[in-house]
């Protein structure tokens, strides 16, 4: 009997840790952890991960979020001016720096592993021990600000565009602003309000601690313990609702600039996030209809390759930041509420209408009909071997794992192998159930920076034809398929045209 009743205890014991494990329940330790052990790699890389961004910015003080994390960063420390720090991590081969979007602010790290003794205390100093100097203060925001004034409205019209969008479908929600704020935002705040942010969210509950290459075992423990012990109570990550309104048909912001090609962003909410079955099968059709920067996408061989209107055409289901810079996409700007998005690069004034028709109406024709067999096998086929090129750095696949703790994916410590499998697993069937669930065609937002914008609302409005012309001869099919596409029909209410100059942009 007391050898059976020891077994049961045993048996009941181990089906209890079984339980709580696959419920979450572990130690605080491991979930403030996340190692990825990579023997041949001869650096270290840190991501000190808080649980914070834009999304927690106060009204009236939008950019206060990346204002502190950059101040933590590119500023001095207790220990070391800023000056100070970069003349101690040159020599050493040495960086840290930051990430701010909606839900996350990144702080990472990388050294070689002769070099970690030197670096690591600067590492820990830049968060634990920041200064809050009222120069670097003055410096770090005149250069936000100057990215709000100048960069962002004048230097690229595309990442203008994509900014005017996403704050376009997003207004009213805690996402309504860019994480670099507002300008009448960044100019409200205060070196006081740094250091109050800064205690309230950057603390010993609000973190995970990340470390990739070879490192010591004992590494990653021991600066969770530094940062608990270091860093203030605070309070713990809030998540505000992410609402957006509904959208009625088409709706358009025309931003008014005196540019030389016209930008045009489109795109709507979608109720999908990573991690999720359908994603993965939405995943697929977005790379077949607009791969970012690749041309074998279905929107660059109608636009660009067959018409040679512009430079690429390409669409998204992800937050996809930086895109004119990047190849591919960049972990750690995860998201709780995402966008179908399509990118058209700049096209002729004379083609914007015309360009904006031929999207729409490929979209159309997708929702409509769904991917067919030879698409979909030379679309799997192309993104098992192209995402195998998405997270070449030890950093990158750690951000990668960072990305899966958020969104509670349970991937092994190897993403991009998780979504591979995912992609092999999928059938056709699931692909075109998953567009026409979450993909239509009738409620979308625009955002359009181009010139004379009077006339594009006025062609807008009665839904005018833009037939097109070209300097060389085209196949016959195309000037066909011009016709069509000159005619497609946009049916917008005069009340759904905003116009806004350049100079209103990310003012408030």
């Amino acid at each position: 009997m007391k050898i059976k009743h020891i077994f049961s205890l045993m048996t009941i014991a181990i089906l209890l840790t079984v339980f709580l494990n696959n419920c979450g329940v572990k130690k605080m330790e491991g979930e403030r952890i996340i190692q990825m052990k990579v023997a041949e790699d001869p650096t270290v890389s840190f991501i000190v991960w808080f649980k914070v961004g834009s999304q927690n910015d106060p009204k009236g003080k939008e950019g206060l979020a990346m204002l502190t994390a950059r101040l933590l960063a590119e500023g001095s420390t207790l220990q070391n001016s800023y000056e100070e720090i970069l003349d101690k991590l040159f020599p050493i081969a040495s960086s840290y720096s930051t990430k701010v979007d909606k839900e996350m602010t990144t702080i990472y790290g990388r050294t070689h592993i002769d070099n970690l003794n030197e670096f690591l205390p600067l590492f820990k100093q830049c968060i634990t021990s920041p200064a809050f100097k009222q120069e670097d203060f003055e410096r770090i925001r005149s250069e936000m600000l100057n990215y709000l004034e100048k960069d962002l409205r004048y230097s690229s019209d595309e990442e203008l565009g994509k900014a005017a969008l996403y704050e376009f479908i997003f207004d009213g929600t805690p996402y309504g602003h860019i994480s670099e704020g507002t300008i009448e935002g960044l100019k409200n705040i205060t070196l006081d309000d740094v250091k109050s942010f800064y205690k309230q969210y950057f603390n010993k509950r609000n973190f995970v601690v990340a470390v990739g290459g070879n490192y010591p075992s004992d590494l990653p423990d021991e600066l969770r313990k530094d940062l608990e012990s270091t860093l203030s109570n605070g309070s713990e990550a809030i998540y505000p609702e992410i609402k957006p309104q509904k959208i009625d048909g088409y709706e358009f912001i025309l931003v008014n600039k005196d540019c030389n090609a016209t930008a045009i962003s489109f795109g709507f909410p979608i109720n999908v996030v990573r991690g999720e079955e359908d994603f993965f099968a939405l995943w697929l059709f977005k790379s077949w209809f607009g791969e970012h920067r690749n041309s074998s996408s279905h929107l660059y061989q109608v636009i660009r390759e067959s018409r040679g209107l512009n430079y690429g055409d390409y669409a998204y289901i992800e937050a996809f930041l930086n895109g004119g810079a990047l190849r591919f996409p960049q972990p750690n700007n995860p998201r709780r509420k995402q966008i179908f998005e399509v990118w058209i690069r700049p096209v002729p004034h004379e083609a914007r209408l015309f360009a904006l028709r031929a999207a729409l109406r490929e979209l159309k024709k997708v929702v409509d009909s769904g991917l067919t067999k030879e698409q979909f096998e030379l679309t799997k086929k192309f993104l098992l071997n192209y995402s195998l090129f998405y997270a070449q750095t030890t950093m990158e696949r750690l951000g990668y794992q960072v990305d899966s703790r958020f969104y509670g994916i349970k991937d092994n410590g190897n993403y991009i192998q998780y979504l591979r499998e995912k992609i092999q697993n999928l059938t056709l069937e699931q692909v075109n159930n998953a567009i026409r669930k979450h993909i239509q065609y009738n409620n979308i937002k625009f955002a359009i920076v181009t010139n004379n914008v009077e006339k594009m609302k006025e062609d807008l409005i009665n839904n005018a034809p833009s037939p097109i012309s070209y300097p060389t001869p085209k196949p016959q099919e195309v000037l066909e398929e011009d016709k069509e596409i000159s005619h497609f029909p946009l049916q917008v209410k005069p009340e759904k045209i905003k116009i806004v100059d350049i100079e209103e942009m990310f003012v408030k």
